[in-house]
């Protein structure tokens, strides 16, 4: 095994190719300090470098809305903000004010890594049976029953999230980071092939409920490709946050109103979804608070990588699979195959670590230090075979940090479900911004606030759906369910290196860590890193790898034992792994801003002042 390397340094910046997702034709977002806009489009690359701050999201309108907040003085916090909310309009299958997420924040003046945990969280109300039908006395099926229900459906966190993150590091106020996103919500966008393949795949689930057909499919099918989608509901919705703040939502009508959809979900006659009903009342909305706590860090080939500390598990299981390949040497060429196989490895380990020992900390003792100590990733290191892979699931690793015991484990149940969105921004002071945003699976619960235009969450769905008292997923009232969400941002000597993220349920985890170790080991730039095929390995029997992993490396992996399965039969969006929006700051300042060239339709990594 190798010791730790000396610092990284980072191998000359390839020239990045610029990758056509489409053409944007909308109207220009409301800007930081007006609401002026003008005619719109022109292509959306995936991938731009430059200078002055950069945004990159899975979505071009989102993008261009945080570039112009960087364009015209706002930071990265104020940027993210702006960004987040039109992901609201523009995404609201995967996020918006009716969901929640998690926030990473560099300050570059104080040098300073800070996190808002923004999980939604069970009502007061809620039991250990909330997920056992009464009728039968067995949980309901999970899909479409339980994840389309009121007793689905947490808290929201959104909006207090971005007002703690104005409050905490921006510059700008909520009502001018909303107003982009208001125009959006007013003048519409441009559907895609994502957006109407998405609405079609939860058309069943959305028919069930009046006021999100109405929306969502109106004269019963979903919208068509090239038409302009319109939202007036949620303008209308964002305007009163706009003026009156965020007690608007949190402690008047919009709480009242939601706490109704939840205890009485309104499902159309002819649905046979049996929606059981949740306990959420207006007091649990009012009584909502964000939760600050340190990042979590690990050191990684000289690089300080930095997390979402728990009630999300990314920090802690992306940092424990680093920590565990520091003890290898990785790298391309000769060396793939073998990195290959100790990248499943490591994250194998981590994955049996995280269902073992992470849940929400206000209700169980997480061992955050423990995990992310060096002896404890030596323990777990020991007891990988270089050449032959594990018969998983493996076991979870003894807190006490001696040995290398090799029983054979338990595979977690995964109940999140692969949708969510992120975002990534630098300004030009060197601050950053990760941030994940998401109402769980696609659409959610499936039920839209009535008049109000956004979707509820069904992220209650990732608590452990049976009760177990040893769990530390269990449901309990007021508690936060575990995340795989991990926001993350690497610094250089002090300074931002990369601003990492995905959507993807548990899949966040590794589509982080297969990124990273693409560009810090493998030798890829960050475009090549996030457009490379990839595979998942989460303590399971088999390897859910994309199709174009299981070409590209299937055969290179098959010496070690490593069993792939696809995750799709093609290139679709089933089986596309993560959606990635990231950024690097390059040693000479560029900024590198890289989003998906083709996963779910493309993303748009923008900068402010683009080269050439």
């Amino acid at each position: 095994m190798a010791t730790r390397t000396a610092r990284f340094r980072f191998p000359a910046l390839l020239a990045a190719t610029v990758v056509t997702v489409g053409t944007l034709v909308a109207t220009a977002p409301a800007s930081a300090e007006g609401t002026d806009t003008a005619p719109v489009s022109g292509p959306a690359p995936a991938t731009s470098t430059g200078s002055g701050g950069a945004v990159s999201s899975v979505d071009a309108s989102a993008s261009r809305v945080g570039i112009e907040v960087l364009r015209r003085g706002g930071n990265a916090a104020d940027a993210a903000v702006a960004t987040a909310a039109a992901l609201g309009v523009t995404e609201p299958y995967s996020a918006g004010i009716g969901g929640g997420g998690y926030f990473v924040y560099y300050d570059a003046e104080s040098g300073k890594v800070s996190t808002i945990d923004g999980r939604e969280t069970a009502p007061a109300g809620i039991s250990e049976t909330a997920f056992i039908d009464p009728a039968t006395g067995q949980p309901y099926p999970f899909t479409p029953q339980l994840v389309s229900s009121g007793v689905s459906v947490g808290v929201p966190g959104t909006l207090a999230t971005w007002e703690a993150a104005l409050d905490n590091f921006g510059t700008r106020s909520l009502k001018k980071m909303l107003a982009p996103a208001i125009d959006l919500a007013e003048h519409g966008f441009p559907v895609d092939e994502t957006f109407r393949n998405q609405t079609l795949d939860n058309k069943e689930r959305f028919a069930a409920f009046p006021d999100t057909a109405a929306l969502f499919l109106p004269n019963g099918d979903a919208p068509v490709v090239g038409d302009t989608f319109r939202n007036p509901d949620l303008a209308a919705t964002l305007k009163k946050v706009a003026r009156s703040g965020t007690d608007e939502f949190y402690n008047g009508d919009i709480a009242n109103e939601i706490a109704d959809v939840v205890q009485n979900p309104r499902v159309a006659a002819t649905s046979t979804l049996p929606a059981p009903a949740g306990s959420m009342t207006a007091k649990d909305i009012a009584d909502y608070e964000v939760v600050h706590s340190d990042a979590t860090r690990v050191d990684y080939r000289g690089l300080d990588v930095y997390g979402m500390p728990p009630s999300s598990s990314g920090g802690t299981t992306v940092g424990e699979a680093l920590n565990i390949l520091e003890n290898f040497d990785l790298g391309g060429g000769d060396n793939l195959a073998s990195s290959l196989h100790l990248y499943l490895e490591a994250s194998a380990l981590a994955f049996a670590d995280r269902a073992a020992y992470l849940g929400d900390p206000a209700f169980t003792d997480v061992p955050t230090k423990t995990l992310l100590g060096d002896r404890f990733a030596a323990t777990r290191a020991c007891t990988i075979d270089p050449n032959t892979a594990s018969v998983r699931p493996v076991a979870a690793g003894a807190l006490t940090g001696d040995g290398c015991a090799t029983a054979a484990g338990t595979v977690a149940a995964d109940t999140e479900n692969v949708s969510t969105t992120h975002l990534s921004v630098v300004d030009r002071w060197g601050n950053a911004a990760a941030y994940t945003l998401t109402i769980e699976q696609t659409g959610g619960s499936a039920m839209t606030v009535p008049g109000r235009g956004f979707l509820l969450n069904n992220e209650l769905t990732d608590f452990s759906t049976v009760y177990d008292p040893a769990d530390p997923n269990r449901i309990e009232p007021g508690k936060r369910p575990r995340s795989s969400i991990s926001p993350t941002i690497v610094l250089d000597d002090g300074e931002v290196r990369f601003v990492v993220g995905s959507p993807g349920g548990s899949t966040i985890i590794t589509t982080v860590l297969q990124i990273l170790v693409n560009r810090i080991d493998l030798g890829m730039t960050l475009p090549e890193a996030v457009a490379a095929p990839r595979a998942s390995q989460r303590n399971t029997a088999t390897t859910s790898a994309e199709p174009e992993f299981i070409t590209a490396y299937g055969e290179l992996l098959a010496p070690f034992g490593e069993q792939l399965t696809p995750s799709g039969d093609t290139f679709t969006s089933a089986a596309q792994i993560g959606a990635a929006a990231t950024i690097e700051v390059t040693e000479d300042g560029r900024l590198v801003a890289a989003a998906e060239p083709v996963r779910r339709g493309g993303g748009a990594g923008l900068v402010v002042k683009p080269e050439g």
